[in-house]
């Protein structure tokens, strides 16, 4: 199974942790994209880490990892249904591009700017958390985030190529099974340093199972169900047309005189392309008094 999340837990310990593997849906993604080849992996980072969160945070509805800054790449997107549903995009800035994106920190990369983590469900309260572009890494930003927001002790590791990404993560619970300070800042200390010997390679070939038997074979891992993951777009037509009423009549029939008679709308995660002309427009605002 190649696009999938494997949750697992040590026994005897308040430690779970999750592995992200994706080549299909990644592919999908990245294809949706003119992307210099150099971005290609942030952008897997981004989808593996909204992988690996998802099971993390239970919601109902849309689980978005977001970046936004002034720097040379202002805008990284990422967002996973609960269904499993993937899809990201990056924005380049609109200046010259850089020859090379590869070697620049993230902070270099997006400027001034903050990560967010918003979930929109389908029923209740939308939530949001901020953190800054403290640490060099998506991983590292994520990190902190958790320790922030969660005051829990958080580690991610993050791969990514041209054909596939994916991830290791950790995480220390409050106290159920462990309740001495020392034995569980050693445990985790322990998780960590294993998995700081996680390899590419291991992750984006290894069943895992024998993956984890690798890495964690001294702690006694139980490995859950998979869950599957794949490249799907929520656009549609409706949302062209909310977007254009949102305007409301009177600009968005200038807009159509400006655009020769045919506003276009395009869903930068896909590349899908929506055309609206004059009759449309009637039809839409029929009635509307604005």
């Amino acid at each position: 199974m190649t696009d999938a999340t494997h949750r697992f837990v040590f026994e005897n310990t308040d430690i779970r942790g999750n592995l992200a593997t994706l080549s299909g849906s990644y592919r999908a993604i990245v294809s949706n994209q003119s992307l210099p080849v150099s971005l290609q992996p942030l952008l897997g980072e981004f989808v593996a880490a909204v992988a690996l969160l998802s099971e993390t945070l239970k919601y109902d509805g849309i689980l978005t990892l977001q970046v936004r800054g002034n720097g040379p790449v202002p805008l990284i997107v990422a967002d996973c249904t609960n269904d499993g549903d993937l899809r990201g995009i990056i924005e380049l800035g609109e200046h010259q591009p850089l020859p090379d994106y590869s070697g620049l920190t993230l902070p270099e990369l997006i400027g001034d700017g903050v990560l967010s983590l918003t979930v929109d469900p389908e029923h209740g309260q939308r939530y949001q958390g901020l953190v800054p572009l403290e640490g060099d890494t998506l991983a590292d930003c994520l990190a902190l985030y958790f320790a922030q927001s969660e005051q829990l002790p958080t580690k991610l590791w993050l791969f990514a190529d041209q054909h596939h990404c994916g991830g290791l993560m950790l995480q220390g619970l409050p106290a159920q099974q462990v309740t001495d300070l020392d034995q569980r800042k050693e445990q985790w200390q322990t998780a960590v340093q294993l998995a700081n010997t996680v390899t590419p390679d291991e992750l984006f070939s290894l069943p895992a199972n024998d993956l984890l038997y690798r890495l964690f074979n001294e702690l006694g891992c139980r490995l859950f169900a998979a869950r599957e993951f794949r490249f799907h777009c929520s656009c549609n037509r409706a949302r062209g047309e909310n977007a254009i009423s949102s305007l409301g009549k009177e600009e968005a029939f200038a807009l159509l005189a400006e655009q020769n008679g045919k506003i276009a709308v395009d869903c930068h995660f896909c590349g899908q392309h929506y055309a609206f002309k004059e009759e449309d427009l009637q039809r839409l605002f029929s009635g509307s008094m604005h």
